[in-house]
């Protein structure tokens, strides 16, 4: 096992480099979905919790419709000057959104300027993140060596899971030593603070990572990366990233961000409670990464997406009215640790089997740019549609939906090549 693990050197602390920066990126992203049910009422002040929680979604949801604007921009960037210049472009742009998030006036103290600077932050960041998932995925994927490029690709969701993770842990510690008062008057500026100084250090650190063959072996004349050549020439696996992507990144918001907005908000779980169940989660679901990577490595791309397409639509509606009648911290866990389980297989590998279906010159943005739309129609817009069924009285019908949503992703599965046999990635 040891020897075909093995990796170069030079791959390995370029893999490492990329990942620690993803992480940080994913942090940035992920701890306004963590602080958001203490920062919502200094932004959106005389309003109920669910109408409050619905206001900081729609800003959220802004971030993911710049996603695919980011992906476009960035996408070509990074297919001409190179992934590197993508991922340390990409973290310049979530520094001054967290540094913005971090010092955003309150509507106390600035009126409408105060929800209007945290969606500037919010777009920047988006436009980071649109960038960062291509240019990640893409970087990544080339780096791995060939045997086991399922395993060290799985890094990618891995550290965004841990960015996650990282940003649960920051709440769980200030919920440990701050009041929840304190936390709404002036905590939850912390965690941006923190994503703001360590972007910084991740901007230092990428600007020194090594180019991938796969960028610098391309001939000097090859095509440009627009977005009519990628739909002219690659216009089906555009539509099934799309697909894919949709339906994997709103199960992955479904049980991870908003699954703590359930618990609090409709399950019955004090705030902390529920941190620490979606924590205990998330550790879980980031060791998932890398066994599910190698399951692909050996089994093949397309089961494990299909353990995600077909399982996870089957257990989506199930698990939702079974939490409904939870009342215990253990039970709950458990009940989400299904679905992030079959998620596993999508997560570990999604990355690398949209980079085995472009080609070099174009892979950048055929990455990203589906992807961040699939994420933007449907993940970016998940909680204000479960938010509104809720407030409607009708919130069973989300579970519906979530099942429905993973289930198109399945589909595109069955219409998608085995990449592990058909990768465009030539590269050993």
């Amino acid at each position: 096992m040891v020897k075909r693990l093995s990796i170069p050197r030079q791959r390995l602390v370029s893999i490492i480099g990329g990942s620690a920066g993803n992480l940080v990126e994913w942090y940035d992203w992920f701890a306004y979905a963590s602080f958001a049910i203490y920062f919502a009422p200094v932004f959106f002040p005389k309003a109920d919790p669910t109408a409050q929680l619905l206001s900081t979604a729609t800003i959220f949801a802004a971030g993911f419709v710049m996603r695919p604007i980011g992906a476009w921009v960035m996408g070509r960037y990074a297919d001409g000057r190179g992934r590197k210049a993508g991922l340390t472009l990409s973290v310049a742009l979530m520094f001054s959104g967290s540094l913005l998030l971090a010092a955003a006036p309150t509507y106390a103290q600035a009126g409408l300027l105060g929800p209007a600077v945290l969606l500037l932050a919010r777009i920047l960041q988006g436009l980071s993140l649109g960038g960062e998932y291509g240019a990640s995925a893409t970087y990544l994927s080339e780096m791995a060596p060939k045997e086991n490029r399922g395993f060290w690709a799985s890094f990618q969701y891995m550290t965004l899971c841990g960015g996650q993770l990282c940003a649960i842990a920051v709440a769980v510690v200030l919920q440990a030593f701050l009041t929840e008062a304190e936390l709404t008057a002036w905590g939850w500026r912390i965690p941006f603070v923190i994503g703001a100084l360590l972007a910084l250090l991740v901007y230092m650190l990428r600007r020194n990572l090594a180019e991938t063959p796969s960028f610098t072996n391309q001939a000097v004349d090859r095509p440009a990366s627009t977005a009519a050549l990628l739909w002219k020439h690659h216009r089906r696996e555009s539509i099934l990233v799309a697909m894919l992507s949709a339906g994997g990144g709103l199960s992955a918001y479904t049980y991870t961000s908003y699954m703590q907005k359930y618990l609090f908000n409709t399950v019955g779980f004090d705030k902390a409670t529920a941190t620490y169940i979606i924590a205990a989660a998330l550790l879980w679901f980031t060791a998932m990464q890398p066994v599910f990577g190698a399951l692909a490595d050996r089994f093949g791309r397309k089961p494990m997406l299909l353990i995600f397409g077909i399982g996870g639509a089957l257990a989506a509606v199930p698990v939702f009215l079974l939490l409904e009648q939870t009342t215990s911290p253990v039970a709950a866990l458990l009940l989400i640790l299904i679905p992030l389980t079959l998620q596993s297989g999508y997560s570990a590998n999604n990355a690398l089997v949209k980079a085995e279906l472009f080609p070099a010159h174009i892979r950048g943005l055929g990455v990203a740019l589906p992807y961040a739309i699939g994420n933007a129609v449907f993940a970016g817009t998940l909680e204000m549609v479960a938010l509104a069924l809720k407030g409607a009285g009708i919130e069973r019908a989300f579970y519906g939906y979530v099942a429905v949503v993973i289930a198109m992703a399945g589909v595109a599965t069955l219409l998608l090549p085995e990449t592990r046999e058909r990768s465009l990635i030539v590269e050993d």
